[in-house]
């Protein structure tokens, strides 16, 4: 089996969507046969969970491996933030706490757990044929360009397309992809490969005449709208459940799983409706893995596939 090749959601803000952009792919490509795992290098989030072996990771990627159909792996989180105060957080590095930090000395030694991160990944690259990657907050956070390992920064590392996620639910969403194109730096905006409009309701053909000028103006596709899950859990919408108290959100494993599964399941008609034209064009490269027991390249099944846009 050939390494994994990567696609990575980035999104125009926190709470655009990404990890749930992220659990569809995962949940789409591993029904189609594929070996598919989660990534995000860098988390921050109270609420975690632990794997099998007794070490913390992000509840997301716990949810996302669910979508694989895998078990949670600290591999796809290794490193984890857990916030104290404004200003100080605790470090989780591979599952282990390392202490707690104040935001300026984490920023300063934040470049050196990148061999880490690639460890991580490289090791998952060898036993998977997608990575699902997911960014945090904004890629075009230019204060933090230097040093980020979340964003573009782990996408220049791992030579991974992104697609860059806005939220429509709260208005201003072709500002937002606009604005993030724009302040991106050329290599970085060499990696974009498409739009997505999250978070959408109501009529699609209202939407559709402003498409074609965002398309124009940023130089690349919009690959449609995805529309909001009102009832999903992962997701920030007015849904009862999206603000549940802390102590019940930290609910067990168990019962996370199987929420997630149950909505998950209803992702699969809203990222694999077919679109002709629209396959998944990003991972076609004649170089790539191929299924298990001899099934077509990862190329071929890329065309045949499509990222469904409500």
């Amino acid at each position: 089996m050939g390494r994994a090749k990567p696609i990575m959601i980035q999104g125009t803000m926190s709470n655009a969507g990404k990890s749930l952009l992220a659990a569809g792919l995962c949940r789409v490509l591993s029904q189609d046969g594929l070996r598919v795992t989660p990534f995000k290098s860098q988390n921050m989030a109270l609420n975690s969970g632990v794997t099998a072996d007794g070490l913390e990771m992000g509840r997301a990627q716990i949810m996302q491996a669910e979508a694989c159909g895998i078990a949670p792996d600290v591999r796809m989180n290794p490193i984890l933030l857990k916030p104290e105060s404004g200003h100080r957080s605790q470090l989780i590095v591979a599952g282990k706490a390392q202490g707690a930090f104040a935001a300026r000395d984490y920023f300063a030694r934040k470049k050196a757990l990148m061999p880490q991160i690639l460890e991580a990944f490289d090791s998952l690259a060898e036993e998977n044929d997608v990575i699902v990657i997911e960014g945090a907050g904004s890629p075009a956070e230019i204060n933090l360009a230097e040093n980020d390992i979340v964003n573009m920064g782990l996408a220049r590392a791992v030579s991974s397309p992104v697609l860059l996620a806005g939220d429509i639910d709260p208005g201003g969403v072709f500002a937002q992809l606009y604005g993030t194109v724009a302040l991106l730096a050329p290599e970085d905006r060499a990696l974009l490969r498409g739009l997505v409009v999250n978070k959408f309701r109501g009529d699609v053909e209202i939407l559709r005449p402003g498409l074609a000028p965002l398309e124009k103006m940023c130089g690349f596709p919009s690959w449609g709208s995805c529309r909001i899950l009102r009832s999903t859990w992962t997701t920030r919408t007015r849904s009862r459940r999206a603000y549940l108290p802390a102590r019940r959100a930290a609910s067990s494993t168990s019962r996370r799983a199987s929420s997630a599964s149950f909505e998950l399941h209803r992702l699969r008609p809203a990222f694999a409706r077919a679109r002709r034209g629209r396959a998944l064009r990003f991972l076609d490269d004649r170089s790539g893995p191929t299924r298990p027991g001899g099934a077509p390249r990862l190329e071929d099944h890329a065309r045949r596939r499509a990222l469904a846009c409500g």
